[in-house]
């Protein structure tokens, strides 16, 4: 999905040229899915709209890595690091 090999470059993505509204818009929808399958509430559907028209996509458990991998290409191309653990160093 973009993100293979070096740093993340937002200019080159499979999502390069979209608004950040729209990518919002995305990441909310996609986030809404993933909580749906991690808590077992349903079989998710994420629905939005393209250029060409509307589009929909089914997730079911099996699914949920490729819905994080989706997750982390839109928060990388919105500048919405990951953040990593706190450790903590005893001396």
């Amino acid at each position: 999905m973009g993100m293979t090999g070096s740093a993340f470059d937002p200019t080159t993505s499979s999502l390069a040229g979209l608004d950040n509204a729209t990518l919002q818009s995305w990441l909310t929808t996609a986030q809404t899915a993933l909580m749906q399958l991690s808590t077992g509430t349903k079989v998710a559907t994420a629905s939005y709209s393209q250029g060409d028209g509307s589009q929909s996509v089914t997730y079911t458990q099996a699914d949920a890595g490729r819905l994080q991998a989706f997750i982390a290409l839109v928060q990388a191309q919105l500048g919405i690091a990951r953040r990593r653990p706190v450790r903590f160093l005893w001396r």
